[in-house]
């Protein structure tokens, strides 16, 4: 044998040595992890024993057992794993929040708080959840944008049961019964924060999802009249009516979305009852199948225009048809704390609130509009001392008014790429 052979023989020898140490090492650990499992697993199964008295628990919360509020809430942090053994059902809530401080609806944004971050915190906290959010077959109907508000948003995931029901349907509640179930408004809406509220369940089939079932969704957009020209608004919004492609009217994702139709069957303009001085509130009711990216807002943002005098009605039109006008011209979009996603429709869906959790539900939106009258009250008296200014003053001598910025009309404007020139770009860089 060659010293080259030797000290190859030499090194393989030595591999396999260390090999054989590795698998020796490995099983060792193997079989301490087997021990550890074991005594995890046992020590699960006397929390699961224990857990088994919950439900009482859960009815003494109900009837306002303070003591049990104190035991959920030093709890914050629990296992929604062993929830498991009790039985749930598919439920939809019907959410309400103001949305001023969230980023949002969804929590995918990674930033908080949003909407959904803390409806689940809740449900964690009064021990409703079942699995964690995959395994609850979460779903939502829309996801609103940071600042926007909603008095009708729905949701639907497995919550656990007070109900009993048979091992062969998985623990799973598929009966429309509601007596002595969980009341789900009032144990939710003790632990969420002041601006979030649930307004009503109801039991749902398992296939039923939030988006996808929901039959139309209504939107409002809350404005003070000042000087804009309602006559010309409605005009112009009428002609939003029908199914139409809104590209032009929307934040387009040419990723992700490919149809940019979409039917609108409602606009109306209305004043409220609200007015400060003597400007009036008005509200812009829209309504349709489903809605794109900022659909809304953009809509808004134009006719804003046109009750300013800016634009003509007609400009719906012309950017509606993308034959014509095949990239959006730039302009800023409505601003986001005035929309509030109103409704959202589906079929044989009709929530319940128990005469419990309804009068507290009143009360609380009750002693909210007083606080936010309180504030508005507050800022008034401060507009009362304000002291004027010397540009006040200058205009108050001159008899002038300040000068206004010039309008550049929306078709002379630069526009952004066409969905065909996006779709290009991002196929290139993929």
């Amino acid at each position: 044998m060659s010293t080259e052979q030797s000290a190859l023989h030499s090194l393989d020898t030595n591999l396999v040595a260390s090999l054989q140490s590795q698998i020796d090492s490995l099983q060792i650990r193997v079989k301490e992890l087997a021990a550890e499992n074991a005594k995890l697993s046992s020590q699960l199964a006397q929390i699961d024993k224990k857990m088994q008295g919950s439900d009482e628990d859960t009815k003494k919360s109900e009837t306002g057992d303070t003591k049990t509020k104190q035991n959920i809430e030093k709890v914050p942090g629990y296992l929604t794993r062993i929830m498991n053994h009790h039985c749930k059902r598919y439920v939809a809530l019907k959410v309400m929040y103001f949305g001023k401080r969230f980023y949002g609806f969804a929590s995918e944004a990674q930033k908080d708080p949003t909407v959904e971050s803390e409806i689940f915190k809740a449900l964690e906290k009064t021990r409703l959840l079942v699995g964690d959010k995959k395994e609850s077959q979460y779903s939502r109907c829309g996801r609103t944008d940071k600042g926007v508000s909603s008095a009708g948003q729905v949701i639907a995931l497995f919550l656990r049961s007070n109900l009993k029901v048979s091992g062969a349907n998985n623990g799973i509640i598929s009966e429309a019964k509601h007596e002595d179930e969980i009341d789900y408004v009032k144990v939710v809406n003790r632990v969420l924060p002041d601006d979030i509220r649930i307004l009503g369940w109801c039991p749902v089939p398992v296939d039923f999802h939030a988006r996808f079932s929901c039959l139309s969704r209504e939107y409002k957009y809350f404005f003070w009249k000042e000087n804009l020209n309602i006559l010309a608004m409605e005009s112009a919004g009428k002609k939003f009516v029908g199914e139409h492609d809104f590209r032009n009217f929307c934040k387009m994702d040419a990723a992700n979305v490919h149809n940019y139709r979409r039917r609108v069957t409602l606009f109306e303009m209305s004043s409220t009852d609200v007015s400060y001085g003597d400007n009036q509130l008005w509200v812009i009711k829209i309504k349709g199948s489903a809605f794109l990216w900022h659909q809304v807002r953009c809509m808004v943002a134009v006719l804003f225009m046109v009750g300013r005098g800016l634009e003509s009605p007609n400009v719906i039109e012309m950017l509606l048809d993308t034959d014509r006008i095949k990239r959006k011209p730039q302009y800023t979009m409505a601003a986001e704390i005035p929309l509030v996603l109103q409704s959202c429709e589906f079929e044989h869906v009709k929530f319940l609130c128990s005469s419990d959790a309804g009068e507290a539900l009143r009360v609380h939106l009750v002693n909210e509009c007083q606080t936010y009258q309180l504030q508005a009250a507050i800022f008034h008296e401060a507009l009362l001392n304000c002291v004027p200014t010397s540009d006040d003053q200058i205009l108050q001598h001159n008899g002038g008014t300040k000068k206004k910025a010039s309008h550049v009309p929306l078709l002379s404007r630069p526009t952004e790429p066409s969905y065909e020139e996006r779709r290009a770009k991002f196929c290139s860089s993929a």
